[in-house]
């Protein structure tokens, strides 16, 4: 429950929204024929409109059995019915930990003293609590969640005997399984799929989704893709460019429409925001037609969550203190089922693209360190081994040009359990999906609100190769897509976007309007002065 109000004559707070009067500054800014720039500031008047009665929410897990689909939903049970359990450090209760909504904090604003206050995340708007959410899902394993989270081997033993009741009544729905599109050792695990034609196949995972909703008495159903790493499907006309394309390939049975692309589809026409958590590329450009015209949601690639999360504030770091990267090597193991996956080469292969981009977006902003547009060498390993289970284990290299052609190398190890950190991601996605669909947003001069376009970039914070709308940059920084998201939400309650300048506790007095100045201190300096045609500087008149 949001517990932050804004007085301001910009905010009104209703009894279903909250509407803001928001004034959205950019710079727009050109390349003179002598090399030098001109930039414009812009300033677009817009209003917010955020609903803020929360839906009953349904989560629908594609890989519901695998560790991701146990282990998030073992952590909504545990925190719902609030258990502790012991370990041979002591009691531990549950948290939710590694979700920027449920345990992320944003800086509000300053205090009587000048200190800054931070709020939890979802105390700004209201949002879903992730105890409400029901899940259901598919998968090709027909093993039940309690034996499917025993099989993981992630959490604590004395949490799975508490989760178990819960757990075993859950049994996945039968998925649809395409052994040309994910490892042979897959195979073993395939007891539980849809039989018939790929159209047949999504009928019935339409019918599903509405299954689901009406038995759960669900406003909202969110679909996401936690199932294994797909190989790559071809993109070609006749097949898939177009959602007419696609719909015919469905109905003609073609092999190459892969099962993710099929779940994508059936979301959509169910009106269900989709999301895709792997590396695969799920969203071909029939799919993104189809979203677009029926006006749904979509986001994806690949969940960000450890190594690539980590990398791309380190690059970020390295490129913004004029560091230049040269060689990147990033080597990983694990021994869980998205590793034994991950051991086919095809499906390394998807993995391997949705790695090795995330560097792209800051070499290219340092024009002074990588003037050719020449990207560091990248590589990226990943080794499956069975024993380690869970416990991803990832080592970095990051070789760097410094000062007078010296070099600095950095070597970093991390341990992590990977569903621990994807789990919080999933809630993550699904709470900030759901928000944006009560969210709209009225230019002046314009008759009708917009929305969001249908994919949803915001969430690139959250995944490791961001699917972006035509023509868009692709933001990989992690610190600018975090305040991106939190911007945003700001936006929604007329607050002004996050900055540090800290300005009152820099010029020597309180910044109030029409506060006397004369104790503080005074230099000369020049002002620039902004016009649609240029940049010119003129002496400040006070002085």
């Amino acid at each position: 429950m949001s517990t932050v109000k804004v007085h301001s004559p910009n905010v009104v707070y209703g009894d279903k929204t909250i509407e803001s009067r928001y004034e959205y500054s950019t710079t727009s800014v050109s390349v003179n024929s002598d090399g030098s720039y001109s930039a414009i500031p812009k300033t677009t008047a817009m209003n917010f409109r955020t609903e803020t009665t929360v839906p009953k929410v349904g989560m629908m897990l594609v890989g519901l059995g695998g560790n991701n689909g146990t282990t998030v939903t073992g952590g909504i049970l545990a925190n719902k019915f609030n258990m502790t359990w012991m370990t041979k450090d002591g009691e531990k209760k549950p948290n939710y930990f590694g979700s920027i909504t449920q345990a992320g904090t944003v800086g509000l604003g300053s205090g009587a003293r000048g200190e800054e206050i931070h709020v939890p995340f979802n105390n700004l708007i209201p949002m879903v609590n992730p105890n409400d959410i029901e899940v259901d899902g598919w998968d090709i394993s027909s093993m039940n969640l309690a034996d499917a989270m025993e099989r993981a081997r992630v959490f604590e033993y004395s949490l799975q005997k508490q989760l178990r009741p819960y757990m075993e009544k859950i049994v996945p729905r039968p998925s649809i399984y395409c052994p040309d599109f994910i490892a042979a050792n897959q195979e073993e695990r395939a007891d539980n799929v849809l039989r018939g034609s790929k159209q047949n196949m999504m009928t019935q995972i339409r019918e599903d989704i509405r299954d689901f909703k009406e038995k759960k008495k669900l406003d909202k159903v969110i679909v996401l893709w936690t199932a294994n790493t797909e190989r790559f499907a071809d993109v070609k006309p006749g097949l898939n460019t177009t959602a007419e394309e696609l719909i015919n390939s469905i109905n003609n049975n073609e092999d190459e429409v892969s099962p993710s692309t099929i779940f994508a589809v059936a979301s959509i026409l169910e009106g269900c925001t989709y999301i895709n958590g792997s590396p695969q590329n799920t969203f071909v450009p029939g799919v993104v037609e189809l979203a677009e015209m029926e006006g749904v949601y979509i986001a994806g690639d690949d969940f960000k969550s450890g190594q690539t999360k980590f990398k791309s504030v380190l690059v970020d770091f390295l490129v913004g203190a004029g560091i230049k990267p040269v060689s990147i090597v990033s080597y990983n193991h694990l021994g869980n089922n998205d590793g034994k996956n991950l051991s086919a080469p095809s499906q390394f292969r998807s993995k391997e693209i949705s790695k090795s981009n995330v560097v792209d977006d800051m070499v290219e902003s340092n024009k002074v360190l990588y003037p050719d547009g020449n990207k560091p060498d990248h590589c990226v390993v990943i080794k499956y081994v069975p024993y380690v289970q869970d416990s991803k284990r990832a080592m970095d290299e990051y070789i760097s040009e410094i000062f007078m052609n010296g070099s600095n190398t950095i070597v970093c190890h991390n341990t992590c359990e990977d569903s621990f950190l994807a789990s919080p991601l999933i809630l993550d996605l699904v709470i900030l999906a759901e928000l944006c669909e009560r969210i709209t947003i009225q230019l002046d001069g314009e008759p009708q609100p917009r929305r969001f376009t249908s994919i949803l970039s915001i969430l690139s914070y959250l995944l490791k190769a961001p699917l972006v709308p035509q023509g868009t940059p692709v933001i990989n920084a992690l610190f600018k897509q975090r305040a991106c998201i939190e911007n945003f939400i700001r936006a929604c309650i007329g607050l002004q976007p996050s900055n540090h300048m800290m300005l009152e506790h820099k010029v020597g007095a309180p910044l109030v309007q029409g506060t006397n100045m004369s104790n503080a201190p005074v230099f000369p300096s020049k002002t620039m002065i902004h016009t649609e045609k240029k940049i010119s500087h003129v002496k400040n008149p006070s002085h």
